[in-house]
């Protein structure tokens, strides 16, 4: 193997753990309420909203929200799928189990998170999080049914937790016939696994809990 490939690949297991690092160090100090750690994971021109950029607009939402609605959090990372767009740039895919201790009920919740990762003078950085959200219900009220995030004080509505992904809509929508074998499609190619699943479709809008 050429010294230069065998660099590339070092490289790459590099970024996948500082990647992954990224994820925990966010819960972590989002949990602890260490701001300024949080929003340094983000690259400095973060957008933050529509109109406002900065870690310091980043800093002053994320300080209301914490404050305006939860007592405490627990959050617990599951899968971390990263995916290589170029050498500094990439996606992934992190499965996120929280609690919320909001008033009078502890509210669990299930959700991913959509990540676009930026390397910047050396250093990889979050240059967006797209949170999609399956439930969010009180620890003593499963969330069966429709309109499963259910925070108290709001109307329950919809989460975005499979609106990345058609294949959820098209497996309800289908259904094969039992008397024939299913034609399978081809694998993703390498590094395509989740744009494939995406199917090239737009992020869904998010409603701010």
């Amino acid at each position: 193997m050429e010294q230069s490939a065998l660099l590339a690949r070092i490289d790459r297991l590099e970024s996948i753990e500082e990647i992954r690092q990224l994820a925990g160090k966010y819960s972590l100090s989002l949990d602890m309420r260490d701001l300024d750690a949080h929003v340094n994971l983000f690259a400095a021109d973060i957008r933050v909203g529509r109109e406002k950029t900065g870690r310091a607009h980043l800093k002053a939402w994320v300080d209301s929200t914490l404050r305006d609605q939860f007592s405490g959090t627990s959050h617990h990372l599951g899968q971390h799928i990263i995916e290589f767009v170029d050498a500094d740039h990439a996606v992934g895919v992190v499965y996120s189990k929280n609690e919320h201790e909001t008033g009078p009920e502890w509210v669990t919740m299930q959700m991913l998170y959509w990540d676009d990762y930026e390397r910047i003078d050396g250093r990889w950085y979050f240059r967006r999080r797209l949170p999609c959200y399956w439930y969010a219900s009180d620890l003593n009220k499963p969330p069966i049914g429709e309109r499963k995030m259910r925070w108290p004080g709001r109307e329950p509505y919809f989460g975005t937790f499979h609106d990345l992904f058609p294949s959820w809509a098209e497996f309800w929508a289908n259904r094969p016939d039992k008397d024939c074998l299913p034609q399978v499609a081809p694998a993703a190619p390498l590094e395509q696994f989740l744009t494939t699943l995406r199917r090239s479709t737009q992020a869904p809008k998010i409603r701010v809990r």
